[in-house]
């Protein structure tokens, strides 16, 4: 007598769950903050006056006690000067976007300032919190 082969079951598409990573790989990516972020914290002062803060370009942190980083990377100010002359000479139009804490002195502040207008530096910006109304 000639038996016939149990039937096999189709196995489970996983259409439906790569299209689920797929939209959570899009979701986390639009919703995440892609810039780097400072080692330590810095707590931005509050404007009374701006414009919103172009897209782009290289981030410099400076915490209150004079710590550098750039681009997420703790550094010291020479280094930090060949780092920035690199990426003006790859891109001389590079934003360069300075994020010094609320409680820093100025005397930490302005020799990055003038260096980095030694150093060719056409786009520097300063970022501040926006004043609540």
């Amino acid at each position: 007598m000639l038996r016939r082969r149990p039937r096999r079951e189709q196995p489970e598409s996983i259409v439906a769950l790569i299209d689920v990573v797929f939209f959570l790989l899009v979701f986390f990516m639009l919703v995440g903050r892609m810039d780097a972020t400072a080692p330590f914290e810095v707590r931005l002062p509050i404007a009374t006056t701006g414009s919103d803060l172009p897209y782009g370009g290289a981030n410099i942190f400076v915490g209150p006690s004079g710590r550098l980083t750039f681009d997420g990377v703790e550094i010291d100010l020479d280094a930090l000067e060949d780092r920035v002359a690199r990426r003006l000479a790859d891109a001389p139009d590079t934003l360069l976007r300075i994020q010094s804490d609320a409680a820093t002195q100025l005397r930490f502040v302005l020799p990055l300032v003038s260096e980095l207008d030694a150093l060719g530096a056409e786009r520097v910006v300063f970022t501040v919190t926006p004043n609540p109304p």
